[in-house]
This record gives C-alpha cells, sequence and structure tokens, in this order.
C-alpha cells in the first residue's frame, strides 16, 4: 500500500472516527461513571494493540517505558479523563469544539519551544479561519443553554494536556512500532484511570447489571475505532507530517460531533452551524497546503532526542 493512500485513510481515522467518539461518549456516559467508562477504552484498545506485538513489549527499552508513561498520562488521563468527566454536564458538541482549541496550544509549543524551524506566518494566518469557525458554532450552541464556566475550563486544560503529549511523542519518537508504542500509552494511561475511579469512590453503588447496551456499545467502539484504530493512525502520522498538521483533526471533529449530536441526540443545528462548517473545513485545506509547501525539518540524531527525553524527564 502506498505512503500516500495511507496517509489519507490514517487522516480519514483520526477526522471521522475521533469526531464520532463524542457521541459515544455522551452514550457510555448514561450508565457507566467517566474515568471507568475512559479506563476501560483506553485499557481495552491498550491490551490490544500490544498482543499484536506479542513478546516485543518484553525489549522495550526503559527510556520507552518512561516516555509512554507520560504521553499516556497527558492523553488518557489529562485529556481523555476530564474530556469524559466535564461531558456529564456538557454536550458533546460542545466539548468538541472547545477542545478544537489544542492546534493553537500546539503552536503556542512549537513557537516558544521550538525545534527546527518555529512555524511560518502563513500556518498562523490558516488558524484564523479555523478559529472563527470554532467560534461560530461555539456561539450558536452555547446560545442555547446555560453552561457552568468550571467544565469549559476542564476541557481548555484537557485540550493542553493533549496539546503536551502530542509535542512530546512527536518529539522523543524513534520511529519505533506505532502499535506497540500507542498500546503501552494506552495500556498506562488506562490503568491510570482505572485507578482514579476506583479511589475517587466513582466506583461506589455502581453494578455492571445497571450498564445498558447502548453505553456497553460505546464502549467496545471507543476502544477499537477510538483507540485501536484512530490512536495508531494518530501515532504513524505523527512519524510521518508536521505536528501541527496531524493536529488539524481537532477542527473536523467538532462538525461531527455536531452533526451526529444533532441527528442522535436532539442538539440543535443551524446555517449558521454550517458556516462555521465551512471556515473550518477552509481552515484545514488551507493550513495543508501551507505545510506542504514549507521544507520538512531535519529530524534530530538519536543522542539528541534521548538527551532531550532525559532532560524533560528529569
Amino acid at each position: 500500500m502506498s505512503k500516500r493512500l495511507l496517509m489519507v485513510g490514517a487522516f480519514g481515522a483520526i477526522y471521522l472516527l475521533w469526531g464520532s467518539t463524542y457521541l459515544a461518549i455522551a452514550l457510555g456516559l448514561k450508565t457507566i461513571p467517566p474515568f471507568l467508562l475512559m479506563g476501560l477504552r483506553s485499557l481495552g484498545g491498550g491490551v490490544i494493540l500490544i498482543a499484536l506485538n506479542g513478546a516485543e513489549v518484553m525489549h522495550v527499552p526503559r527510556r520507552n517505558w518512561l516516555t509512554a508513561s507520560l504521553c499516556g498520562v497527558l492523553f488518557f488521563v489529562g485529556c481523555h479523563g476530564v474530556l469524559a468527566h466535564a461531558q456529564q454536564s456538557v454536550p458533546s458538541g460542545i466539548a468538541a469544539i472547545v477542545l478544537a482549541t489544542i492546534p493553537f496550544w500546539v503552536l503556542l509549543i512549537d513557537f516558544l519551544f521550538p525545534q527546527g524551524r518555529r512555524p511560518k506566518a502563513l500556518t498562523l494566518a490558516a488558524l484564523l479561519p479555523g478559529l472563527a469557525g470554532v467560534a461560530i458554532v461555539a456561539w450558536q450552541s452555547a446560545g442555547q443553554g446555560h453552561f457552568n464556566v468550571i467544565p469549559i475550563l476542564l476541557l481548555l486544560g484537557a485540550a493542553f494536556s493533549w496539546a503536551v503529549g502530542t509535542v512530546l511523542s512527536r518529539r522523543t519518537s524513534d520511529h519505533d512500532s506505532p502499535i506497540l508504542s500507542s498500546g503501552l500509552q494506552l495500556s498506562i494511561g488506562g490503568a491510570v484511570l482505572l485507578a482514579i475511579s476506583l479511589g475517587s469512590g466513582e466506583l461506589d453503588g455502581f453494578s455492571p447489571r445497571s450498564v445498558s447496551a447502548s453505553s456497553l456499545a460505546a464502549v467496545i467502539y471507543l476502544a477499537i475505532a477510538g483507540s485501536v484504530i484512530g490512536f495508531t493512525a494518530f501515532r504513524w502520522l505523527l512519524d510521518h507530517v508536521s505536528t501541527f498538521m496531524v493536529s488539524t483533526y481537532i477542527f473536523v471533529n467538532p462538525i461531527i460531533a455536531v452533526l451526529l449530536g444533532t441527528l442522535v441526540l436532539g442538539e440543535p443545528f443551524s446555517v449558521t452551524m454550517l458556516l462555521g462548517a465551512f471556515l473550518v473545513i477552509a481552515s484545514v485545506i488551507i493550513t495543508w497546503r501551507a505545510e506542504l509547501a514549507s521544507p520538512s525539518p531535519a529530524k534530530p540524531a538519536r543522542s539528541t532526542i534521548c538527551a532531550r527525553s532525559a532532560l524533560r524527564s528529569s
């Protein structure tokens, strides 16, 4: 299979499959507590991916375990766990819209702590229509109800956590197996989430018998489509295109989430939201062209990567 076809499929996974996970989370939360839900999702997906690599997991260097632990906590505890907790009081479409700030955090990190070239001015300009589109959709959706500011702040923190994990994962990558790397990160993050669920008393009064069929289906979908397929595609893309280009999926996810929320959950939709969707898609296209026109920065030597990883971990 050609690299171009793989890239199209990988972007399709993080654009479409991840866009649908907000609906799956909303369905799962109906009968499953948030940290337990995301713990089962992450650990289930991680175990599947590790099983696909067999004995390779026994030969993972200690440094890779440390990186996987940091990224796993950032991705699946700091982002997914907080996302599920906030989605108890925030509609799925709104949650997806707030997480659309991830590219801005990534861009800020790359600007303040560059590795290679800083983001180009054209790339910065390409953010503007996407930001406008997200603002339009957020304004339209928020006008339909009254939300506490605390969940919104938590979602912004979740976006920042995912952005830090994205940059860290890219900068410490040695182009090892994205499947094994994803499995380690998912498993570690899932284990921490289950520990948080147990320690927070979330399981008090919870009974597996109370889990509905739709919530169970949501867990399976999140583990397979969201974690096994989506996160593996995400990790593969981090090794083949720019970090910021990968992060553009977050502009498309809110559109998918809002559409599914409207069709399945009855969340509001309007012509104004269509305008926002158009601006978001335009931003992705402009960003894509800007990055393709830019020279790829040289990959740091392995020793340099190891040194930087050790400094960040100390």
